[in-house]
């Protein structure tokens, strides 16, 4: 209360006003209704505020938690026939022409080797480390991979360069192979990469299940040679 008795969050009343409130009647009454306190209207704005932004948070985190059967982000999407994805060795890659083929809607490069694709790796050694990096051999020999275009450095999108057959991140360089295997740059660790399978000759990325475990290779685990060709930072 202030010194003269009314709220501190109260404007003044004119003396008109003043006789109003007090005579009583429908005009008081219609007064006293729009003399709400700035403070009590600036509290409710805030916590309708506030609660919008819980109930956005909640939403967002549910969706990711629970994706839908939709097709969006998030959930299993059949992103093409596998006659769409013709194979290449990771030399002869193209952009959306053979070997590398980026899908927007899954937010992902679909990467498919030709079966005379030469590895670093054989045996066991090859099989496991296929099993760790999301990699699918097919039943012609040939391998598939989905990447996820997000650099795991600082998040940025991570394009494919065909003059150098890799991935080079625009913002601060790091490097990729064709198979999304770490070359150089500041990044953590390998691209991380989808879930995917096959269905009735469609191709199936399960952008719901994200890899994020593939280390720097070294020579236990890198599965490609390093590329020829250099990439500059342009």
């Amino acid at each position: 209360m202030s010194s003269n008795g009314s709220h501190d969050d109260m404007s003044p009343i004119t003396p008109q006003q003043y006789e109003i409130l007090h005579g009583g009647g429908a005009e008081a009454s219609e007064i006293a209704r729009q003399r709400l306190s700035r403070r009590r209207f600036l509290r409710r704005s805030m916590l309708a505020v506030w609660g919008l932004s819980a109930t956005a948070a909640v939403a967002g985190a549910l969706y990711y938690m629970y994706p839908t059967s939709g097709g969006d982000f998030g959930s299993a999407q059949t992103v093409g026939k596998k006659t769409d994805f013709p194979a290449a060795k990771p030399e002869e890659v193209a952009l959306n022409e053979k070997g590398v083929f980026y899908v927007p809607a899954a937010r992902a490069y679909v990467i498919h080797l030709a079966s005379d694709a030469s590895y670093l790796l054989s045996g066991q050694n090859l099989a496991d480390q296929f099993a760790l990096e999301n990699v699918v051999r097919d039943s012609d020999g040939s391998t598939w991979v989905a990447l996820y275009q997000r650099c795991v450095h600082l998040g940025c999108t991570v394009p494919f360069r065909d003059d150098c057959v890799s991935f080079k991140c625009p913002c601060h360089g790091s490097h990729y192979n064709v198979n999304g295997e770490f070359l150089d740059g500041p990044a953590p660790r390998s691209l991380d990469r989808f879930d995917m399978s096959f269905k009735d000759g469609e191709v199936v990325v399960n952008t719901g299940v994200l890899n994020a475990n593939v280390q720097h290779p070294d020579t236990t685990t890198q599965l490609l040679a390093k590329p020829t060709k250099e990439c500059s930072a342009s």
